[in-house]
């Protein structure tokens, strides 16, 4: 039986959004706010906001709680950070979030695009900050410094859950492999900001998420979301809880104690929101 949402959870929907939906499909582009189904998208999308997402939209993987799409992808388009820059841009942004599928597919996992998104953005909006969500590229360091050595200003690699959910929730990657990649970014930029996120909600116990946050600090993380799994569609694993703001509070303070220089926890907190104003905090 499907659990009820609680009142805590549920958001509004403002109306003033296919202005930045038009302009996306004007440019061609896509966004993991869609893709994702996060439940924000209304709200950032009136600001306007989005979290740019490249190299097309199918993923090589298919995790338990993603909607993306799943299956053969098409091959990176050499327009497409050329594309990115003009519609953040005509957007004004002032902090752009550059994301992507996985792309196992591809010899460096894309890492390439990622590179020339944002040298395309540095050119177009030379004061802006960026932020890169990045895959796990396999573990594969090369692809790694090839983002690194583009200059973000944030490298963000998401955990998304506890070390024993990863065969259901993320069942082709691994748990160390992640924190490989956050630790080596840090190690090897150690100007930086590391960032990482989580979901609850999935049947995680209190100190399995006490021993994540252990581990992100350890690899260097310095920022980290933590926020509530919600079902995207029926395919997707269920909510095995709800969990009430008050946990999440706690967890915030937590973090912050355990030396994070920047926590955001909540039922709706995700990696990309209010992007711009925790960087600033930091």
């Amino acid at each position: 039986m499907t659990m009820r949402l609680p009142q805590w959870i549920k958001t509004g929907s403002p109306a003033d959004l296919h202005g930045t939906k038009y302009l996306l499909r004007r440019h061609g582009l896509a966004t993991v706010c869609e893709e994702a189904r996060c439940p924000n998208r209304g709200e950032c999308f009136s600001r306007p906001t989005a979290a740019f997402m490249i190299l097309g939209r199918s993923c090589t993987r298919g995790c338990g709680f993603c909607s993306v799409h799943t299956g053969p992808p098409d091959p990176p388009q050499r327009d497409e950070p050329a594309k990115v820059a003009a519609a953040a841009a005509e957007m004004g942004l002032r902090y752009v979030v550059i994301t992507s599928v996985t792309r196992d597919d591809l010899p460096d996992g894309g890492s390439g695009q990622f590179a020339a998104t944002v040298r395309a953005l540095r050119k177009e909006l030379p004061r802006a900050k960026i932020e890169v969500l990045t895959p796990d590229f396999q573990g594969d360091p090369e692809a790694l410094m090839t983002v690194l050595r583009s200059g973000p200003d944030v490298f963000n690699h998401n955990m998304e859950t506890v070390e024993r959910l990863y065969p259901s929730v993320r069942p082709e990657a691994d748990y160390c492999r992640s924190l490989d990649v956050l630790g080596k970014a840090k190690a090897a930029a150690p100007g930086i900001v590391v960032k990482s996120g989580f979901m609850l909600g999935l049947g995680e116990g209190p100190q399995e998420v006490e021993k994540l946050l252990s581990d992100l600090v350890a690899a260097g993380a310095d920022m980290v979301t933590i926020g509530q799994y919600l079902r995207p569609t029926r395919k997707n694993l269920p909510v095995v809880e709800y969990v009430r703001p008050e946990v999440f509070e706690t967890l915030r303070l937590r973090a912050l104690g355990m030396g994070f220089r920047y926590a955001a926890s909540g039922p709706l907190v995700r990696s990309s929101m209010n992007a711009e104003e925790m960087f600033d905090h930091v």
